[in-house]
Parts: structure tokens; sequence; C-alpha cells
């Protein structure tokens, strides 16, 4: 699988019904300097906003936040990642300012998975949803299958998404496609 560039965004978006779910578009991922910062994250800000202007109202954003409570595998996490261990208003778990106000719909979860109770009191149980952001090898991938398994139909736009390097984005990428049709890479 190759990766797309600017010319090749599509002129209609796919899936102009259902929702646009944004996975984790803040600072922290987004930041080179961060230790989680994608080094694609600059190129898909632009197919972002134009998938959300698409959507319109149908559009969720997602946030990670950090919640040490958690226990079990997620305390050698944190030891590993202590950076990120901060409260959920620091500046680290902002929303990118590109993408402020795309939307009134926000889920924040302290898991790498937002197919949570509170995104299907937005989406309903089995939607349709489009998902973009990042990381494509971690919080896009870990919605993708427990929402296909719920049996929400699930599109990656494979343009919007941002891995933690190219060569594990399309592994991710790789490994989604392996779920079809119940998830599809567009």
């Amino acid at each position: 699988m190759t990766l797309p560039g600017p010319a090749d965004l599509p002129t209609e978006v796919p899936g102009d019904d259902g929702w646009l779910v944004v996975i984790d578009a803040q600072r922290i991922f987004a930041d080179p300097d961060s230790p989680w910062g994608s080094p694609m994250w600059p190129d898909v800000v632009e197919p972002i906003r134009h998938l959300a202007a698409a959507y319109g109202d149908h559009v969720v954003l997602t946030r990670f936040v950090a919640d040490p409570l958690l226990g079990g595998s997620w305390g050698p996490y944190y030891r590993e990642w202590p950076f990120a261990l901060v409260p959920d208003d620091d500046p680290l778990y902002a929303v990118v300012p590109e993408l402020e106000g795309i939307t009134a719909h926000l889920v924040t979860a302290p898991t790498f998975g937002k197919w949570t109770a509170a995104m299907r009191a937005i989406t309903g149980p089995t939607p349709t949803l489009t998902l973009a952001g990042v990381s494509t090898d971690c919080c896009v991938l870990a919605t993708a299958l427990p929402a296909a398994d719920a049996g929400a139909t699930v599109r990656i736009a494979a343009w919007a998404c941002a891995g933690s390097t190219e060569q594990n984005h399309l592994r991710a990428l790789d490994a989604m496609a392996l779920f079809a049709p119940q998830i599809t890479i567009v």
C-alpha cells in the first residue's frame, strides 16, 4: 500500500452518511518534540478539515487523557511514559489549534480505544463510522476493531490518519484491511 499525496485527496468524501470520528487530534500526538508525536501529523490536518467540512454536524472529536488509577497493565505503561501523567487540562492534552471548534461532539477517554459508551451515545450502537486521526497504529486501530466487532461499519480514511511512523501506519492499515467488509480502507 502506498500513501496518497495531496493530489490524491478525493473530491467526494467517502461516507456522506454516518459519522466522522477524528481520533486524538491533540498536541501530545502532533508536537514533533513529544515522545508520542507523529511525524505524519502535518500531512493529515488538511484532509481531516476536508472531511469534517463534508460531515458537518456528524463529527466526533476524541481526546486521550491519562488516568493513573486504571491499574493493571496501565501501571507499567505509565512507568515507561511518565511525561504523560499530567492532568486532563494540561496543554499536552489540548486539541490542536487547527481543529479546535470543528465539532460540538467530544469524547474523552483514558484508553487507546474510543469505542466507549459515550461514543455510542452520540453515534448509536451500530453506526457507519469513518475514522481519521492519530495514531493509526494505536488509537485508530484500537477504536476500529471493537467498533466493528460490535456491529459498526468502519471505514478508515487512510489519507487522514497519521501513524507513529509511515511503516507502522501501513502495517496498521494492512491489519485492519483483514477485517473487511466490516472495516474497509478508503
